[in-house]
């Protein structure tokens, strides 16, 4: 009887999660980021062995937390990027949370493991970076409340967002932590460029953030000896950054051969920071090259399929993680060839480190969430929701 009066209504066929996951992900992305992952265990395995041996441990025993970590990342990965845009943007505010809380807490609780900034958590067996969780949360809470200031009715979410992004930019100046404080600018200022802002408050911002560079030169050792090394027209061979440029220089086009390479054995940090440099000696341009063209394939997909996406939330935020994935990336071999200052920032994925390629998966796997392949609805029906 209540079919006669109201109409029959049909069955609803559900799509099983995976292959709907399967049909709807970037897949050529979710690949890039598997080759970047298995380059980085090819070139652990040459970077790492030194660095073992020097600290009497198993020669492949950073290899090994390397597959570990890796392995949680690419299930993070995958795990976070089957989730819809709504959950990503409640996991992404409660991850954002917990992160900025253990960031205000560094300073009573952290260490510097001898580097000079206070920047982890030790818990013995393992240690924590705050700042790496917090990227993707700030680019997810960023968004979200950017989005919403664009409603009639909504909050101030441009003024809440830059209130926010400063407290969190004074935080990691205090570690010091200038290389993340100068990221996560950048990823404020994408989102609120997306967003709509003027060019005149872009300047303000851009003045504000040279006027900081400079109080930070003047006031802290740490930043400006990196600036002067940058500056100085001769590097010192002995340094860190002698010894990569050196070996970037020798490898040449098609490397000196795999295991040749000698600059794992003089850099102690040849596994994290400047893995690019060993990829480079070992390897030649060519890897490097592959490397690259990697990182921007992910990139440049995933801002093609954000240009069509409707959802202000989507847009921004899948903007902001990409765009904070790929200058990571530009970052840290820009360091290696001495075109931008020592940033101690690791190349996602592809250098060693539990906090920073489980950030990554995360990241990423955000990013593979918001580029998925969704019904957009049409056009009037947007307009009509906007009046």
């Amino acid at each position: 009887m209540t079919e006669m009066v109201y109409g029959s209504s049909p069955a609803r066929v559900t799509e099983p999660v995976i292959p709907r996951w399967w049909r709807t992900i970037d897949k050529w992305a979710l690949c890039s980021i598997f080759l970047l992952f298995g380059i980085g265990l090819m070139l652990g395995l040459a970077a790492s062995v030194p660095l073992a041996e020097r600290n009497g441990l198993d020669p492949y025993y950073y290899v090994e937390r390397q597959m570990f970590f890796g392995g949680m990342a690419m299930v993070a990965m995958i795990g976070v990027s089957m989730m819809t845009p709504d959950m990503v943007r409640r996991i992404g505010v409660l991850g954002f949370v917990g992160a900025f809380v253990a960031l205000m807490l560094l300073p009573v609780f952290g260490t510097d493991f001898g580097k000079g900034a206070v920047r982890w958590f030790s818990f013995g067996f393992a240690s924590v970076q705050p700042s790496e969780f917090l990227k993707p949360g700030f680019v997810i809470l960023s968004a979200w409340l950017m989005a919403a200031s664009l409603d009639l009715s909504g909050p101030p979410g441009k003024i809440l967002s830059f209130a926010v992004t400063a407290i969190i930019v004074i935080l990691l100046a205090l570690q010091p932590d200038f290389g993340q404080a100068m990221l996560i600018v950048f990823a404020w200022g994408v989102i609120y460029f997306i967003a709509g802002a003027p060019m005149t408050l872009i300047c303000v911002v851009l003045g504000l953030v040279l006027t900081g560079g400079f109080f930070a030169y003047e006031f802290s050792e740490h930043f400006a000896r990196r600036i002067d090394g940058f500056l100085s027209p001769e590097v010192d061979p002995r340094t860190q950054l002698g010894y990569a440029v050196n070996a970037i220089q020798e490898g040449g086009f098609f490397g000196v051969g795999v295991g040749e390479g000698q600059v794992k054995w003089a850099l102690p940090d040849a596994h994290t920071d400047f893995i690019i440099a060993v990829a480079a000696e070992e390897y030649g341009l060519i890897l490097v090259l592959c490397i690259i063209g990697l990182y921007a394939l992910v990139v440049v997909r995933s801002i093609l399929r954000l240009l069509r996406e409707r959802d202000a939330f989507v847009r921004l935020a899948g903007t902001g993680l990409a765009c904070i994935f790929g200058v990571q990336a530009m970052i840290n071999m820009g360091v290696a060839v001495r075109l931008l200052p020592a940033k101690g920032m690791t190349l996602p994925f592809v250098s060693y480190g539990g906090s920073s390629v489980i950030a990554a998966g995360i990241t990423v796997g955000a990013l593979l969430a918001m580029t998925r392949l969704r019904p957009q609805g049409e056009l009037t029906e947007i307009f009509r929701r906007g009046r």
